[in-house]
């Protein structure tokens, strides 16, 4: 199989090491809007770079991966349905519902393949909590708890482009809600701080969120997000049903120390950030993309999942903004998305 990267920034790098080591990939072919971050990448690898995105669909390829700058996603995304490939992307399809909605169009019209980035389905721990949820093990589950928390924001220049917290960050936390619980959610009221660096307050965006979410078997769930949590890279789900309680996220790297007398101590080594806390889950990602490819397994998130979990941060964002409670079905774009 030979593949299309195109993007080798950070996570295009982590991707591309991926790919280059398994065994149904034969060759692939980089390119990025940096020439010679690709070329590099590529002589590293002992692959192939290209001058750009045009000679990926030239020189040919079985499949696609995106990892570029998220306002690149769409139009890349129809450009691989056009050309009958199928595609990888990293979330989200677009910044917008209008943008996400026509890539979708495009793929769903052309039959093609579109596998979002949603790495947190292929973690072991958000894994055993759906086992737990599905198998009956907590009863009746009456409250959710999610949180991301970055140990150190993104550069300045990255916040006007990122979205926002809820589109950027919060979106995964969304995703993995409906996953885990196989549920919808149906209403959301959210708020935002931008008491933290000015830099947020001139992206129009917050460095702190909250939200407090109803699915629609009456299940409260709560998420939360910042930039800036000091003691380390912070990501957990806890699950509290009638008959018992789990939680993801909680080991001896876990960015939090107890106060009680016979707590456990701090974290030695706490996570530092996304790449390294979930390295196993991307690399299972792509494992699973290649299935899809090859018609081994069915699509594990596809762009209608994706949608799902954009529509909610949309509807936190108009939450935020208007301080009032937000049903979804006030957001565009709910046709079903696909069986969880």
């Amino acid at each position: 199989m030979r593949i299309g990267v195109i993007g080798t920034g950070r996570i295009g790098t982590i991707h591309a090491n991926t790919l280059s080591r398994h065994r149904e990939v034969g060759s692939l072919i980089l390119t990025d809007a940096d020439g010679a971050r690709a070329q590099d990448l590529a002589h590293r690898l002992g692959e192939t770079a290209a001058p750009g995105v045009d000679e990926i669909f030239k020189w040919g390829v079985d499949a696609v991966v995106i990892t570029t700058a998220t306002s690149a996603h769409a139009e890349l995304i129809g450009r691989a349905a056009r050309s009958g490939l199928p595609v990888f992307c990293e979330k989200p399809i677009a910044l917008d519902l209008p943008g996400t909605l026509h890539a979708i169009a495009e793929v769903e019209t052309a039959g093609t393949i579109l596998q979002m980035g949603f790495q947190r389905r292929f973690d072991a721990g958000y894994k055993g909590a759906r086992e737990a949820v599905r198998s009956g093990r907590l009863g009746r589950l009456h409250t959710v708890r999610a949180l991301t928390s970055d140990q150190a924001p993104p550069p300045v220049e990255w916040l006007p482009l990122s979205g926002g917290l809820y589109r950027d960050t919060l979106i995964h936390d969304f995703d993995i809600l409906r996953w885990v619980t196989g549920h919808e959610i149906v209403d959301v009221y959210a708020a935002g701080s931008d008491a933290g660096p000015p830099m947020f307050r001139a992206a129009g965006d917050v460095d702190t969120a909250a939200a407090l979410l109803t699915l629609d078997d009456g299940t409260l769930a709560t998420a939360t997000a910042t930039r800036l949590n000091g003691a380390g890279y912070d990501v957990r789900m806890e699950l509290a049903g009638e008959l018992d309680q789990v939680v993801v996220g909680l080991d001896d790297r876990t960015p939090i120390a107890s106060t009680e007398p016979t707590g456990p101590p701090a974290a030695d080594k706490p996570w530092t950030g996304f790449l390294e806390r979930f390295g196993p889950a991307y690399e299972a990602e792509l494992a699973a993309f290649i299935e899809v490819v090859r018609g081994e397994r069915a699509n594990p998130c596809d762009g209608r999942e994706a949608l799902q979990a954009l529509r909610v941060a949309e509807a936190c964002e108009v939450s935020r903004r208007e301080r009032r409670a937000v049903r979804l079905a006030e957001i565009p774009g709910g046709a079903s998305a696909s069986a969880f």
